[in-house]
């Protein structure tokens, strides 16, 4: 059979993570479905694979628990099992971020990937990358900061560090999905930066929304799995 491979998250408040994990356990078989799903009080994050109707079948359901769109989500295909089996995973956070408590449902301004490069022209604002200083080095947007971080974690210590809410007045944020930015976002409206924006989508998707000669991304993306990384032609025709 043709896997079908849906990669999303969500972050969403629920309070009884386990009861929607025992849930999903009841509803799928490991015959019907492969791969990972975190679930969290603050949403949920997941990869998982399995034929187009057990896929229907599962976004179904979390369109109707946690409210995760249609569109939100991003879709492969596999000629093999992808991964080797089921798990549905309980834990504190869907993305760690240890170094400060975030509420992640209260995000910063989600900007499309066509009205990224207007945004991001403006001087005013800083342009941050989010992501680790190894995928920064493969590509990021032109005039982009990097913070040089080891890990998601150590953002909260580059920020406190180095920015302030008083001279950094609009921040627009980006990584490779749009998971690490839209947490990220939400830390520094915590933190007294008041106007603060994140690319819906992430990189991939401008990468795929947006034609090349009209590009402000420079080299390519570094992403977790066989490919190492991407640009515009993986995503043309």
């Amino acid at each position: 059979m043709t896997f079908t491979i849906a990669a999303f998250y969500r972050f969403v408040s629920l309070p009884d993570p386990a009861a929607l994990r025992d849930e999903l356990r009841a509803a799928f078989s490991v015959d019907d479905l492969c791969g990972t799903l975190l679930i969290a009080g603050e949403g949920v994050n997941g990869t998982l694979a399995g034929s187009s109707e057990t896929i229907d079948r599962l976004l179904d359901m979390l369109a109707e628990k946690v409210g995760l769109e249609r569109a939100e989500v991003k879709f492969a295909s596999a000629e093999e099992r992808p991964f080797g089996r089921l798990k549905f995973l309980v834990k504190r956070e869907i993305l760690a971020f240890r170094k400060a408590k975030v509420d992640p449902t209260q995000a910063g301004t989600y900007v499309e990937p066509q009205e990224w490069n207007a945004l991001i022209a403006d001087p005013e604002v800083l342009l941050l990358d989010t992501r680790n200083h190894y995928e920064v080095e493969l590509g990021t947007f032109t005039g982009a900061t990097d913070p040089g971080i080891e890990t998601f974690s150590d953002f909260a210590t580059y920020v406190r560090e180095n920015l302030d809410p008083a001279k950094h007045r609009k921040v627009a944020m980006f990584c490779t999905g749009g998971i690490r930015c839209e947490k990220a976002s939400a830390f520094m409206l915590q933190e007294g930066f008041s106007d603060v924006y994140h690319l819906k989508g992430g990189i991939l998707k401008y990468l795929e929304d947006v034609p090349e000669q009209a590009s402000q991304w420079k080299g390519t993306c570094f992403v977790f799995d066989r490919r190492t990384s991407v640009g515009h032609g993986d995503f043309e025709g």
